[in-house]
């Protein structure tokens, strides 16, 4: 199957009329926004990728540095408030994909531009108000709901820009793009221990804030969709798209999301304090979420690449399925440093990959004139196992005297397994059971 062909948009047909100036005028500019929509595959394009890239670096960077905040409060500030201060997290990522349902109406009143405009603001501001916070509960409503609604003003069209403006080298193109995401994690977190150390936290706050103010600023200037609202944001007149529902391959695709994120965040968030459980090495647990943040981003390109030419659809598949048997034969089997940096590495490739190669099959499976509703919906499934699934997995861990890690990489294994089972039947749908490139 060609992969533009489920992407183009078809010609809406004509009526006969007696022809007149004004008349012939109006017909021109709704032909200009209803022709077929071809991505250019380069050009500009690179430009989209590059502003998405900016977007994902500053609010993920944030985000994987939040691990550092955390430990500082529950040890120097906010001392025996763990369990109110490990919310703020889970509520701040889960709050990145909040407008998700009506991603295409706020696409509509505000476009790409303001969209991010507006979360330049608000991500910066809650960083900004969080260093002066003398209460947990003012940590909650910055670092937490601030930054996040903030957040999703940003996610949605980093996300669905680089998806529009490629074709032939979608995966490349989004791998790109989604790195920003690891490196950013990477870069911020090792800025944030540094400010920490040296000027303190309210300061490090402050340089994070300034941060995300200049980097989504270049989003902003940068990210723009291909071609008009009315091409890519799907039915007008429809608050949420319960349509794309009546396309069976989109609900595969939906559910597959659902499940796999009830897993996927598990090793990221657990694995630093299963090696301190092992009474490893503590360097080993400080950069264990580093490392795997560096390994994710560059996976996120190669698979994104190996999509390109081994087709997106099985490559899904098997980046998605090969994450889950990582936990489940390398993860709950790790008892030594060894194996521990081997799990660390081979899920964050597999796992990058998962990332990376998700978005790249929705415009096949909805086609450009559905991108915007349908990244919205497909990425609000993303809300409930990022604020759920790992606490669910601690919940398991904790059963036991004393904790036992293995039964939670038994779960996020079975999690992320059971996802791409949805994927593989995504990958049938599409192209049955030839070995073929789909």
């Amino acid at each position: 199957m060609d992969l533009r062909e489920s992407e183009k948009l078809e010609v809406l047909p004509t009526t006969s009329r007696t022809p007149s100036p004004v008349s012939d005028q109006i017909s021109t500019d709704l032909n200009k926004e209803t022709d077929t929509l071809t991505p250019p595959d380069g050009g500009r394009g690179w430009l989209i990728v590059f502003g998405s890239f900016c977007g994902l670096f500053a609010i993920f960077g944030y985000n994987y540095s939040w691990g550092v905040f955390l430990r500082y409060y529950n040890e120097s500030v906010y001392v025996g408030e763990m369990s109110k201060l490990s919310w703020i997290g889970s509520i701040c990522v889960a709050l990145f994909f909040i407008l998700g349902p009506i991603n295409q109406i706020v696409i509509r009143a505000m476009g790409y531009k303001y969209m991010l405009a507006t979360g330049t603001v608000l991500c910066t501001a809650a960083l900004i108000c969080a260093s002066f916070a003398y209460e947990t509960w003012h940590l909650f409503l910055s670092q937490g709901v601030l930054f996040g609604f903030g957040a999703s003003f940003v996610w949605f069209p980093c996300i669905g820009a680089p998806q529009q403006w490629f074709s032939k080298h979608r995966g490349l193109a989004m791998g790109l793009a989604m790195s920003g995401s690891g490196i950013g994690g990477l870069v911020v977190s090792n800025i944030c221990q540094a400010a920490i150390s040296n000027i303190g936290y309210r300061w490090a706050l402050r340089i994070v804030g300034i941060m995300c103010f200049v980097l989504i600023g270049i989003a902003t200037v940068l990210v723009r969709p291909l071609g008009t609202i009315r091409q890519t944001g799907g039915r007008e007149g429809t608050i949420i798209a319960w349509y794309l529902f009546k396309n069976p391959r989109f609900t595969i695709m939906f559910i597959h999301g659902l499940i796999t994120t009830f897993g996927y965040m598990t090793p990221f968030f657990l694995l630093p304090s299963h090696a301190k459980a092992l009474n490893l090495d503590p360097w080993i647990g400080t950069n264990l979420s580093a490392i795997m943040s560096a390994v994710n981003a560059g996976a996120r390109i190669c698979t994104g690449f190996m999509g390109d030419h081994l087709g997106r659809f099985n490559s899904l598949f098997l980046c998605t399925f090969l994450a889950g048997v990582m936990c489940l034969a390398v993860w709950v089997n790790a008892a030594n440093e060894a194996t521990i940096w081997v799990f660390a590495v081979l899920y964050g490739f597999f796992g990058g990959g998962y990332i990376a190669l998700f978005p790249t099959v929705q415009p096949q499976v909805v086609g450009l004139e559905n991108i915007a509703p349908a990244v919205g919906l497909l990425y609000f499934t993303n809300l409930f196992g990022y604020m759920f699934g790992t606490p669910i997995a601690s919940a398991i861990i904790n059963k036991f005297d004393p904790p036992d890690y293995r039964y939670g990489a038994v779960w996020a294994g079975i999690m992320v397994v059971v996802g791409a089972l949805f994927a593989g039947w995504l990958r049938v749908t599409q192209a049955g059971f030839k070995l073929v490139r789909v």
